[in-house]
């Protein structure tokens, strides 16, 4: 009778042990799915947009002031601005602020490393992809859209073909201003190595992407900086790959490379082709 008191009490101890245990590994794991789900549920009905801008070699990420001004002047919202600096050791340092109801704020990403050449450029496209991991974390969007000037359209061509798939987010829109997809070359018959590898990887290039490639010309051939034949040299990349690409070249005045970010005609395509409709400008006319 002893024997059975005792085998019933250690039955009944072990089945509190095992009750104990799974909930004890049950209530992290409750948490942890609620929290994931909070986390996505808020990720997938974000109304947020941001245009994300890279600049280009030795600039910093105060290079767009100019043109976020010029593309406040005469929308319905303005579009706040959030400016990062990315240093080499990994830190993400923030300044500015978003407004809490803006939908479409633009977001500049500067990296401490700023150097030309192509090994600086995929060195820039992982600190990119590390940022946008941030930014995602921080504000919760679920699609962006994004300008590059100069080295920024190379920079965001290095990270859609090696890191984009690893974030859970949709580009919608790419417009580079500027780039020079074959360097300084002046014929594709000569391709870089850097052109060579983005031809070769296009296919990890989503297909419902829009890209819009821009020149700028001062003399026919080149903005001053860059060849002309260097920048549609991206048709090789992303043409007959994506939903849309469409080459536009400006000329007049601000159309030397330096000057393009600032050159009216692009802030012109920017609000026709990067902004919402929500946030299209006001007054239909062009600013002169």
């Amino acid at each position: 009778m002893g024997i059975r008191i005792r085998n019933k009490k250690s039955l009944i101890r072990l089945i509190s042990i095992i009750v104990l245990s799974i909930a004890v590994l049950a209530v992290p794991s409750y948490v942890w799915a609620k929290d994931n789900t909070k986390y996505l549920s808020k990720m997938y009905t974000s109304k947020m947009s941001p245009i994300i801008m890279i600049p280009g070699s030795s600039a910093t990420e105060n290079r767009f002031d100019s043109l976020v001004d010029k593309l406040n002047k005469n929308t319905r919202t303005k579009h706040s601005l959030l400016k990062l600096k990315v240093y080499n050791s990994g830190k993400i340092v923030y300044s500015g602020q978003l407004n809490n109801r803006d939908t479409e704020p633009i977001i500049v990403v500067g990296f401490e490393n700023n150097h030309d050449g192509y090994s600086n450029i995929k060195l820039q496209a992982k600190m990119f992809s590390q940022a946008l991991t941030d930014l995602q974390d921080k504000y919760r969007f679920n699609n962006f859209k994004g300008i590059g000037h100069s080295n920024g359209g190379l920079i965001y061509t290095e990270f859609i073909e090696n890191y984009l798939s690893d974030h859970d987010v949709k580009m919608k829109k790419l417009m580079t201003i500027g780039s020079p997809y074959n360097f300084s070359e002046r014929s594709t018959r000569n391709k870089t190595e850097m052109l060579a590898n983005f031809i070769k990887n296009k296919d990890k290039i989503p297909q419902n992407l829009i890209v819009f490639s821009i020149a700028g010309t001062q003399n026919y051939t080149s903005d001053g900086l860059v060849p002309e034949n260097s920048v549609r040299a991206g048709k090789y990349i992303y043409q007959h790959r994506v939903d849309h690409f469409t080459e536009m070249t400006v000329t007049g005045d601000d159309a030397q490379h330096s000057d393009l970010p600032q050159n009216q005609e692009i802030i012109n395509l920017i609000q026709d082709n990067i902004i919402d409709k929500t946030n299209k400008k006001m007054n239909p006319a062009r600013m002169q």
